[in-house]
């Protein structure tokens, strides 16, 4: 127990220390052009002293928000409208899906097109039909991966509810920040470090683990090279998969973001009662909209 506790406390006081070394030495890890930085964006990207970097960063805004609860509502505000902005653009790409779709069916059908060229500004960008078919799944997949924090902040989840709605308005908020610290943030850990290394697995060579030593990462980092993953489900069909493993080290840090947002906000409302429900929330309402339009035609 007394082991754990200083082991807790020396990573919590290593990681002030790391975030300092990595604000003075930006070279070290964002100078792309040496590769022993990219060996130390790959080992470090998942490890212990990211995770407490990270975590003291988000234990700082707490505290700040324990001295002034507007800083902590204005944190909240911020990582709010951060997933609010990637939701609601990246929910476009339903549309783009919907009519990349209709316009496959059309040439396949009508026009018996086996390729499609697309050559904005001189570039010649040319597929065949079932690569451009099997892409369909990137628009998905980026709507489930950078649309989830967004659907959080609006409610739109599905809630399994035995008890939360028989709740007060502190229990449910309790509820909240147990949730919020026991089960989201440890889940959306483990997806971004199984996540991150199944990414940089598929775009670099040679494979780095999660298990190696930091010694052993610098060795391989002096002959690294570029090796992103090419290969599709299908002989002419989409072979960009890496993207995928991209967007699922997104979703991983954004739902991580949210969910101290989350936190922070039951919190806040917990401290403020029910008067403060939904304080500052923005949310999408289509009655607001279908009301400001009605008003704006007469």
């Amino acid at each position: 127990m007394l082991d754990g506790l200083i082991w807790l406390v020396t990573n919590i006081g290593l990681g002030f220390y790391n975030i300092f070394w990595a604000l003075t030495n930006p070279a070290a890890w964002l100078d792309w052009s040496d590769k022993a930085a990219i060996g130390r964006v790959i080992y470090y990207g998942g490890s212990v002293e990211f995770f407490f970097a990270i975590f003291d960063i988000f234990l700082v805004l707490f505290l700040l928000g324990l001295w002034r609860r507007q800083i902590l509502w204005g944190v909240v505000r911020l990582f709010e409208g951060f997933a609010n902005t990637i939701g609601r653009f990246f929910a476009w790409a339903a549309l783009l899906m919907v009519l990349q779709q209709i316009m496959i069916v059309f040439l396949q059908r009508i026009f018996r097109v086996s390729e499609i060229s697309v050559g904005p500004f001189g570039v010649d960008f040319t597929k065949d039909l079932s690569w451009w078919s099997e892409e369909l799944k990137l628009y998905n997949a980026m709507i489930v991966a950078l649309c989830c924090a967004y659907t959080m902040v609006q409610g739109g989840h599905v809630r399994v509810d035995l008890f939360y709605s028989g709740m007060k308005h502190g229990s449910r908020r309790v509820v909240d920040m147990l949730g919020s610290l026991f089960f989201m943030m440890p889940t959306m850990v483990l997806i971004w470090l199984y996540g991150w290394y199944f990414l940089w697995r598929h775009l670099v060579t040679p494979k780095i683990n999660a298990t190696e030593a930091f010694a052993m990462v610098e060795r391989k980092s002096k002959i690294l090279k570029w090796n992103v993953e090419t290969t599709g489900f299908s002989p002419n069909g989409f072979d960009a998969y890496f993207l995928f493993k991209v967007l699922l080290v997104a979703f991983a840090g954004m739902m991580f973001i949210q969910a101290w947002a989350f936190f922070f906000r039951a919190y806040l409302e917990w401290r403020e009662g029910p008067e403060s429900a939904d304080k500052y929330l923005d949310k999408d309402s289509l009655e607001d909209e279908t009301a400001d339009r009605v008003a704006e035609i007469h």
